[in-house]
């Protein structure tokens, strides 16, 4: 299994476009400078009434695909 760190700061207001499908992908810069393509549901159980923010793992398994995704710190 192969694991990565990112940071996320979405707004709620720019969710939203993730969340209506316009948008769905997250691409963020992980914390060792690689970039990481995901589909944007796997963060939705995240959302508070500010958006999503924190420090995040996220697993893959053997075939790439996401086996978990965690907020951490």
């Amino acid at each position: 299994m192969q694991k990565m760190t990112f940071r996320l700061n979405i707004s709620y207001e720019l969710f939203e476009h993730y969340y209506k499908g316009s948008a769905r992908s997250v691409v963020v810069t992980t914390d060792d400078g690689r970039t990481l393509k995901f589909p944007a549901n796997s963060i939705q159980k995240f959302l508070l009434r500010d958006g999503v923010h924190g420090h995040f793992e996220i697993i893959f398994d053997r075939q790439n695909k996401i086996a978990g995704l965690n907020r951490i710190g």
